[in-house]
């Protein structure tokens, strides 16, 4: 059979999919999530959009639409292709990737709080790139690049381990996260406090995270990471839906628990790091995007894609909502946005989950 025939819909877990079979192929469809991670995708690219008609020098929607299409003004070209887009598609990708981390760990810790910002891998990250820059003197992207995977590396290492106790349980995972963040937060406050003025100044401008001084040629590398990171996280999707069924079935399902929940691990450690080392810690993206995705799909687990989707669409929002303020006060780095709104949703669900508690005991 050489062509892909869908099959009649089943539901799986209360949730409707369609399996599609092939010559060498058999999977199955989620049609809900498709169909919100789709919609999701549309909506970001509007509001990418849109964002590409605001600045110092505002353009309309039409004359956005046509330069992308090849036509309109040099000077706007310039404006839109050169200035604009790379910043817009940086908000897009970075965004994606985030909630593509935030999925993973949260279906590792099985925890709506276990996202690598909460854990503590984008401070391990960010202290690696304070230490390159101040104390190595390097600023250049590969060298900061390297040092925020290794930073996120060795402090999942330092988490993980501080967290095993016969085994590794979500909530105590997260619970060392924190505290390893604070600790890390310290340092780089102790480092910034000794360092020269105009590099202290550099180092926090970076830390409140902004995507704004991002160009073409910073892209390239970031795209090639972001193509990776899709690819390995694709690959590993089955892995981890088994593994949310538990350590146990996953095993008799052929699935090498140690060796995947090690993959999974540096894929999503290599999420933050992509986006920390070329815009700096953008925070509770990893942590919002995923669980709102599970809501609007109604899926029993979060999906990779309806995060990826959703983190496109929260972030490239805080990017519109910086330029909105941007325009009637002074410019605002879209972290501190991301950090105002996913403070509020973080006390939401303490909240949430706190009634939860006493609700159930």
């Amino acid at each position: 059979m050489s062509a892909v025939e869908p099959r009649t819909a089943r539901v799986d877990f209360g949730y409707t999919t369609r399996t599609l079979r092939g010559g060498f192929f058999s999977f199955r469809l989620p049609v809900r999530v498709v169909a919100v991670s789709a919609a999701l995708a549309l909506v970001a690219a509007a509001l990418g959009i849109v964002a590409l008609t605001l600045g110092d020098y505002p353009l309309s929607v039409a004359e956005v639409v046509r330069t992308i299409g090849g036509g309109g003004e040099r000077f706007h070209r310039l404006v839109v292709l050169e200035w604009r887009m790379p910043v817009v598609l940086a908000a897009l990708v970075f965004g994606a990737v985030l909630g593509i981390g935030g999925a993973i760990f949260q279906s590792l810790t099985r925890n709506p709080l276990g996202s690598p910002d909460v854990i503590g891998f984008d401070a391990g990250s960010y202290t690696a790139v304070v230490v390159t820059i101040l104390v190595l003197g390097t600023r250049d992207y590969w060298s900061l690049a390297g040092a925020a995977i290794v930073g996120g590396i060795l402090t999942a290492v330092v988490v993980y381990v501080l967290a095993y106790r016969r085994g590794v349980q979500g909530f105590r995972l997260i619970i060392v996260g924190i505290g390893v963040s604070a600790m890390l937060g310290s340092v780089n406050s102790y480092l910034i406090t000794r360092a020269d003025l105009q590099d202290a100044m550099a180092v926090g401008f970076w830390g409140a995270g902004s995507i704004t001084r991002v160009t073409w040629t910073s892209m390239v590398p970031v795209l090639v990471g972001f193509a990776v990171i899709v690819a390995a996280s694709a690959a590993l999707a089955p892995s981890l839906r088994r593994l949310e069924l538990g350590d146990d079935a996953a095993v008799t399902q052929g699935t090498r628990v140690g060796l995947v929940r090690l993959a999974l691990i540096v894929v999503g450690v290599a999420t933050t790091a992509l986006v920390t080392a070329a815009a700096g810690p953008l925070g509770f993206i990893a942590l919002v995007a995923p669980q709102l995705a599970r809501r609007l799909t109604r899926s029993p687990g979060v999906s990779l894609l309806a995060a990826a989707a959703m983190g496109a669409t929260l972030l490239v929002s805080a990017h519109l909502i910086s330029l909105v303020v941007a325009s009637a006060y002074r410019p605002v780095p879209v972290g501190l946005i991301t950090v105002c709104v996913g403070g509020l949703y973080l006390i939401w669900l303490l909240v949430r989950e706190a009634r939860r508690q006493a609700t159930t005991s």
